[in-house]
């Protein structure tokens, strides 16, 4: 009789299947090279804007107004993305409008993130009146409408940079604050917490050196996730005349300024919109990433 190798049991598996799901969990996480690369370019630009921009954004010249982008067979290398209703170059303006975008986006972010992770760290912790008190605030301040704020600002002082930011932070804390909050409840279920608590430590050092470090990576999700809400908000203040006033060079007045000529030069209206479409996917597929690479949850799959 021929003996039977020794196998336990166990039937084994073809080379290469047992580490394939990992493998593909692991490649699934390796896209950001796009999005980082999108990212980057637009940050480069923004800074770089004096230096990259061939000419001035404010210049006028009617004589070449409604000039097509240098692909088309009218079009002049002395303005590679064609001209606008006022003969100004797109390739300029929309340099300049990354600026003003990306500056408004990561600005209006931080105060709000900074604001509303504060404020949610306050009511998870301490609970009760408090907590309810600030929840209430919160669900007040999120069911009001950030458009109707900033056309509120607009008419009342007058639209600016300053206005579109504050008005889009006083909005946009609560949603930081609501999300911390219960991540927070969540940590204060949790020993260490308890034994932070007998040991005497102070509700500061619990909240700095337990609770915020714990919460941190929701929170960089949730920013890199909403600087492109921001972008596009901040267009669509613009676009409505109560964001970022002429002659600024903003995204979305650019778009506005070409409404009434899509057909006959579409560029005007639609390079700003393919940059408004890049930065805001870019971040977005950055926050996707973040989200499945720094929860621990979806590591382990």
């Amino acid at each position: 009789m021929c003996a039977e190798p020794a196998t336990g049991g166990a039937v084994a598996e073809p080379l290469g299947v047992e580490d394939a799901r990992p493998r593909a969990s692991l490649r699934g996480r390796r896209r950001p090279l796009f999005s980082l690369t999108i990212i980057a370019v637009f940050v480069l630009v923004a800074v770089l804007a004096e230096v990259l921009s061939p000419g001035d954004p404010a210049e006028q010249s009617l004589g070449l107004r409604f000039t097509p982008p240098v692909w088309d067979e009218k079009g002049t290398w002395a303005h590679v993305l064609g001209t606008d209703g006022l003969g100004r170059d797109m390739l300029s303006r929309i340099i300049w409008g990354a600026r003003v975008s990306l500056t408004a986006g990561v600005l209006t972010v931080l105060l709000a993130s900074a604001f509303g992770a504060a404020v949610g760290l306050v009511a998870g912790y301490y609970g009760g009146r408090v907590d309810a008190i600030l929840m209430r605030i919160t669900d007040a301040t999120m069911s009001f409408p950030v458009i109707l704020l900033a056309l509120i600002l607009a008419v009342t002082v007058g639209p600016s940079f300053v206005n579109v930011v504050i008005a889009i932070a006083v909005i946009l804390w609560a949603r930081y604050a609501r999300v911390m909050r219960g991540q927070v409840l969540t940590l204060m279920e949790l020993d260490f917490i308890t034994q932070s608590r007998i040991a005497g430590a102070s509700a500061w050092r619990i909240i700095v050196r337990h609770l915020l470090p714990n919460t941190l990576n929701t929170l960089v999700v949730l920013i890199t996730l909403q600087i492109g809400y921001v972008i596009i908000v901040e267009a669509s203040l613009s676009f409505l005349g109560a964001g970022i006033p002429p002659p600024t060079p903003a995204w979305g007045s650019m778009i506005a300024e070409g409404r009434d000529f899509i057909t006959r030069a579409w560029w005007v209206s639609g390079l700003p919109g393919v940059a408004i479409l890049l930065v805001v996917l870019a971040f977005n597929l950055l926050g996707d990433w973040l989200r499945d690479t720094l929860d621990p949850k979806l590591r382990q799959l």
